[in-house]
């Protein structure tokens, strides 16, 4: 398959820079079994969930990753840490003048950063204090690209779950910015289970493909863990992953049989599901690994021909737009 499968045209008044005024204020399109689409309000989704239903959520917390910081010569470097390996040290992408050497040092506030070799794409860096400390002082929400305001007190509240819990994303679990507490709520008295995983979404979400046929695309590693409490409330039941790293993390374990570790799972249409039988998803940006999960969950056909529905019946796309309910 190529990628310019996965395409379609999207004016850019409709991504969203901000979000909706209430968490629950966004629209849904469900998209049924048989590919009919319906427009609803994401406040419906309470009538569309029963007894028989186990809502999966990805309880992860988005860090401060960004840093900004200067060399000791006063060159600007950005640091944006992928992941935390030690209290004092992280992989981390680095933007600078010059491609940053073994040694190079950043300060960062009160604190020093240095480079201690590559790992691919990624810089390992050694902090002189507690990461974790540095980017909660000196960290800003790591907005993605398409988002062109500097991150305020608002998306720091806004760019988060409320059910957040575990640190270690440097992207949200999107789907998941549309409830509040009391909708959860109403989903619970529907007779509905909810129950929870980690994946730390990682800064590859963010990568494009830059292969032409898709099968060669290899994709970014992923830490998920799911608790055996999860995999009790989903056995005979049927699940729907809210967002597609809950997706990602049940299929990873369905496959491997492990329920933690990391995942690169690829999915692409072709794939046969396992575990989940529903989607709630926001929209994807076009080629992106994303679309492609979902247009293999929902149908090639199925899926991009919603997406032109929802570009014409003007739905607001990506991180901070509406949502999809999709059947399997």
């Amino acid at each position: 398959m190529l990628v310019s499968e996965f395409d379609y045209a999207l004016p850019a008044e409709l991504v969203a820079q901000h979000p909706a005024p209430e968490r629950t204020a966004s629209r849904l399109l469900h998209v049924d079994a048989r590919g009919s689409l319906h427009d609803r309000a994401f406040t419906d989704l309470p009538g569309l969930v029963g007894e028989r239903d186990t809502l999966v959520l990805n309880d992860t917390r988005v860090v401060k990753a960004r840093l900004f910081g200067r060399k000791p010569s006063g060159g600007l470097v950005e640091v944006f840490v992928e992941r935390v390996l030690a209290p004092r040290e992280a992989l981390a992408l680095m933007r600078a003048g010059h491609a940053p050497k073994p040694g190079t040092e950043v300060l960062i506030g009160e604190a020093r950063a240095t480079v201690e070799g590559r790992e691919g794409e990624l810089y390992r860096v050694r902090f002189s204090a507690d990461v974790e400390g540095v980017l909660e002082r000196h960290g800003s929400v790591p907005l993605p690209p398409y988002i062109t305001h500097t991150p305020d007190a608002d998306d720091a509240a806004r760019y988060q779950t409320v059910y957040a819990a575990n640190p270690g994303a440097v992207a949200a679990p999107t789907a998941g910015l549309h409830f509040d507490a009391a909708l959860l709520e109403r989903v619970r008295l529907r007779g509905a289970r909810i129950a929870g995983l980690t994946l730390h979404v990682g800064f590859g979400t963010f990568q494009p493909v830059r292969v032409e046929r898709i099968e060669a695309h290899r994709m970014h590693r992923e830490r998920y863990s799911i608790p055996e409490s999860t995999m009790e409330a989903i056995r005979g039941r049927r699940v729907l992953a809210v967002g597609t790293t809950t997706l990602r993390a049940l299929e990873s374990a369905a496959a491997s049989g492990a329920n933690s570790g990391e995942t690169d799972l690829f999915i692409y249409p072709g794939y046969e599901f396992q575990a989940v039988d529903r989607l709630l998803t926001n929209f994807h940006l076009p080629k992106s690994t994303l679309l492609m999960l979902v247009c293999a969950f929902g149908g090639t056909e199925n899926i991009l021909r919603a997406y032109r529905y929802a570009v014409e019946s003007r739905y607001r796309f990506f991180s901070y737009g509406d949502a999809m309910l999709i059947e399997r």
